[in-house]
This record gives C-alpha cells, sequence and structure tokens, in this order.
C-alpha cells in the first residue's frame, strides 16, 4: 500500500514548528540544562524539546492507522507505548520522580508495547531455535528497558541521539524494501521524518536538547519496532540490532565496567566512549558525523546481509560489534575519569 508521502512532509514540519515552541516555553520557564563537572556541554541550553517529535510521530501514527496504511496494533503497541515513556521523562525534566518508580513505569510501557506486537516472535541463535514463551517475553522486556535507558545514556552530545535514531529507521525501511516488505517501513520513516524536523535545532551547536522524554521515547519505540520487524522476518529482528550497533555497544560495555568497580550506574558520568571521543577531538559534530559514518558504510552493509539471509543473524551481529568494542575500548569507555578531568 502507498502511503501518502505529504503526510511525512507534514509531520517533519509540525517537528520543526513544535521544537521551535518547546524552546521559547523552556526558556521562558527556565528549563534549562546547566553544565557541571559531568557534562559535555559548555552552554546553558534549554531541554525538553524530544516532545516535538513524540507529539508529531503519535499525530502520524494516527492518521496512518484512520488510513489504513498502519495496524491498529502498531499504533496502540508503538504511540501509545512511547507516549506513556514520553510523559514520564516530560514530568522527570520538569521535577524529579524518584528512580524506581521511573523504572516501574518503564517495565509498564515494554509490557504494553509487548502485549499488541503479540509477544516475541520465535528466533534463533546460531541456528539453535528460540521458542517463544514466558522465559522470552521477559527477556524480551528487559531488552526494551535497556534500550530505553541505554538512549537516555547515550544522548549527551548535540545531534548524536538524533542522527542515530534517523540511521537506524531509515535502514530498517529500506531493508524492508529490499525483502520486499515496504509497508512495514511506513512507521520506521514516519519516526525519521519526525526526528528530522527536531535534528535541524538539535545539530551541533544545538538550541535545545531533547531531554529524558525524548531520548525514553526513541529508545522503546526502537526497540519495539525491532521486535516488531522480528515477527515480519526472524532476520530482520538480527538486523535492526545490528543497526542499534554503535548505542548498544558503548552503553553495555560502559555500563558493564561500572558495575564491575562497584559504581552507582544511575549517578550521571561521561565516561562513554563517545564522551571521551568528544573530549579528544574537542568537537561534538565530528562525533556525530562519525557516527553517522560508521552506521552507514559498516553496520547497514552488514545488516543488509544479514537481512537478505546471506548471513546468520547472531553471527552478523558478532562480526558488526566487534570493531565497535574495539574501538570502544580503545576510547576507554566505562573507565574512571581522573581526578583532574
Amino acid at each position: 500500500m502507498i502511503a501518502p508521502w505529504w503526510l511525512f512532509g507534514l509531520v517533519f514540519a509540525l517537528a520543526w514548528l513544535l521544537t521551535g515552541a518547546l524552546r521559547r516555553y523552556a526558556l521562558a520557564r527556565n528549563v534549562i540544562d546547566v553544565p557541571n563537572a559531568r557534562s559535555s556541554h559548555k552552554t546553558p541550553t534549554p531541554r525538553g524539546g524530544g516532545i516535538s517529535f513524540v507529539v508529531a510521530f503519535v499525530a502520524g501514527m494516527l492518521a496512518m492507522g484512520a488510513g489504513g496504511f498502519v495496524a491498529w496494533s502498531v499504533v496502540c503497541g508503538v504511540a501509545v507505548a512511547g507516549a506513556w515513556i514520553a510523559l514520564i521523562g516530560f514530568l522527570d525534566d520538569h521535577g524529579h520522580i524518584q528512580a524506581r518508580w521511573r523504572l516501574l513505569a518503564h517495565f509498564i510501557g515494554a509490557g504494553w508495547g509487548l502485549y499488541w506486537m503479540g509477544g516475541v516472535p520465535a528466533l534463533s541463535i546460531g541456528g539453535l531455535p528460540l521458542e517463544a514463551g514466558w522465559l522470552l517475553n521477559i527477556a524480551a522486556a528487559f531488552y526494551l528497558v535497556w534500550l530505553l535507558n541505554l538512549y537516555n545514556f547515550m544522548d549527551g552530545i548535540d545531534g548524536l541521539a538524533s542522527v542515530e535514531a534517523i540511521c537506524v529507521t531509515v535502514g530498517a525501511s529500506v531493508l524492508y524494501f529490499l525483502t520486499g516488505a515496504g509497508d512495514a517501513g511506513l512507521a520506521p520513516m514516519l519516526l525519521a521524518a519526525a526526528v528530522l524536523g527536531f535534528l535541524i535545532w538539535n545539530f551541533p551547536p544545538a538550541k535545545i536538547f531533547m531531554g529524558d522524554g525524548g531520548s525514553g521515547f526513541l529508545g522503546l519505540t526502537l526497540g519495539i519496532l525491532s521486535l516488531k520487524a522480528g515477527w515480519q522476518a526472524p532476520e530482520l529482528f538480527w538486523a535492526w540490532t545490528i543497526l542499534l550497533g554503535v548505542f548498544i555497544v558503548d552503553a553495555t560495555l560502559t555500563l558493564l565496567r561500572r558495575l564491575i568497580r562497584g559504581e552507582k550506574v544511575y549517578e550521571a558520568h561521561r565516561t562513554h566512549a563517545y564522551q571521551y571521543a568528544s573530549r579528544k577531538w574537542g568537537s561534538h559534530v565530528s562525533v556525530t558525523l562519525t557516527v553517522l559514518a560508521i552506521n552507514v558504510l559498516w553496520l547497514f552493509p552488514m545488516a543488509c546481509l544479514v537481512a537478505l539471509g546471506k548471513m546468520d543473524g547472531s553471527l552478523g551481529m558478532a562480526v558488526a560489534y566487534a570493531p565497535l568494542v574495539i574501538a570502544a575500548l580503545r576510547l576507554k569507555a566505562g573507565v574512571r575519569e581522573p581526578a583532574s578531568a
């Protein structure tokens, strides 16, 4: 089914206009991210702009559902769960919600999304089948909550989280087209259009940050869409995990190293590989564009091999992640900063 392409333009324009309005609102209400010793930026900057692409995407999904272009189960699973997480993040941006209540809300959102996606599809690792069941669904809930939180961790320099989301969604849409499942790419492309409208304001030097509402929304939404891809074809789920490789590798490796040292992982820090890289290179834009290049020149071709059945999914993910792990280690991901830093 051919979607009305003007709708993507409207979603892009709506996100762009709303971001500008949210910037004025944040300045008026003093919703400002003030730099501190753990920040990667130096200038006080409005935050909470990610709500713009949340609103634009949800509105677009409702229009897609009403027009019969996207199944209502997808609209309910993706848009409602994402909006719920965005609301929690928005409230946290404007005040403070205790970590345990945020985590509970995250699992509620993950459970809602899994319910409307029909749970976890049957997958295989190295040719060994993993039948869908309660244990796999619990693992999927933790997978979604981890993606939600890691996206928040990785939203630390200008434009990075936005560029990553656009690379993943556009890449996935192309894979759907190549595998004859073009309609499945409508929701990811709609999300790409919404985030692009925000990126105009967020590209280095950023005029506004997306905030926890936007980053959490992206993490959960991309996770739900990746599981939905598994119902289309198991290979497509693995392709999505490959496309998300930069964020998954950096955040997971950093978390593991901090856990081993016994640090409080929920406390702010700046020891991710991308944060070390931004300080080493003295530039946010250099890191953001490097991530763009990695996605286009390395991860997307690897995802293509898996999606087209040229390589086993779990093997393809391992091969795709290997150089990312090496790069993250070389950049000292998770290594404690010197006291003088």
